[in-house]
């Protein structure tokens, strides 16, 4: 089995998210990058297959710029066998269609029976992504997954709603996502780290995937930082604090 785990290098969720001011983008310099925490869980869903199935592939594919390798370096020292890097600086600022579109050309050149990936980025949260890249492919999508089981030509999990939960399935090949409830990522141990340095990792122009090198991303017209956090209001109990606190929660129709 060739599964092909899609990875994004984002700021640090611990760190301050700021825009840069011309353009109105993430500033990425701003905090430290690392892979964003799903795509690291989607790995260890690939990774447990492996773990099962010596034969198992796994390939990270990371579109970015040049840092973008330290995250797919990460994958591999995590146990990922190769890498896939697209790399274009008309890529700067994509948006969830540009990405999708050019993702979906770097898939196409590695033929995987799974494409696995979090359900979306902390630094966009948009969510779309896989979807438009499963329409590019004419693949099944099974989304926002808990768990995954992956055999004998198919894939299965379960989906957890407000209500309930959903088992779904779908046949292979097939692209799918999960969510923070998946499985816990594993730390890279040491001989990871040391092997991960000679692992191959394959980088992609637009014209190496025979893209149309025309730059699409979203225009920001204008943005403005958050306003801070007014102090909140302080009820002493003199004896009232009962009808205050139920004052204050019909007036913000709180209740």
């Amino acid at each position: 089995m060739k599964i092909v785990v899609l990875i994004k290098q984002v700021p640090d969720t611990a760190d301050e998210r700021t825009l840069v001011p011309e353009t109105g983008w993430l500033d990425r310099d701003a905090a430290d990058n690392l892979v964003d925490e799903v795509n690291e869980r989607a790995l260890e869903v690939a990774l447990r297959v492996k773990d099962a199935d010596k034969s198992t592939e796994i390939i990270a594919l990371a579109m970015g710029p040049d840092e973008a390798t330290k995250a797919i370096r990460k994958a591999l020292s995590m146990g990922a066998d190769s890498g896939v890097h697209v790399l274009d600086d008309t890529l700067a600022g994509a948006d969830a269609a540009r990405t999708a579109a050019v993702l979906a050309a770097a898939l196409r050149t590695v033929s995987a029976d799974v494409i696995l990936a979090g359900k979306e980025s902390t630094d966009g949260r948009g969510g779309v992504v896989p979807a438009m890249v499963a329409e590019h492919l004419g693949l099944p999508l099974v989304g926002g997954l808990s768990t995954v089981d992956l055999s004998s030509g198919t894939v299965s999990g379960e989906r957890q709603g407000e209500t309930g939960s959903l088992i779904i399935s779908a046949p292979l090949p097939a692209v799918v996502t999960v969510t923070e409830w998946s499985a816990e990522a594993r730390f890279p141990n040491f001989k990871g780290i040391l092997t991960a340095k000679r692992k191959p990792v394959t980088t992609l122009s637009l014209a190496d995937l025979d893209v149309t090198a025309t730059p699409a991303h979203a225009v920001v017209l204008s943005h403005s930082e958050r306003p801070p956090r007014e102090a909140g209001r302080k009820i002493v109990d003199d004896g009232t604090a009962g009808s205050q606190l139920a004052a204050y929660l019909i007036e913000n129709r709180l209740v």
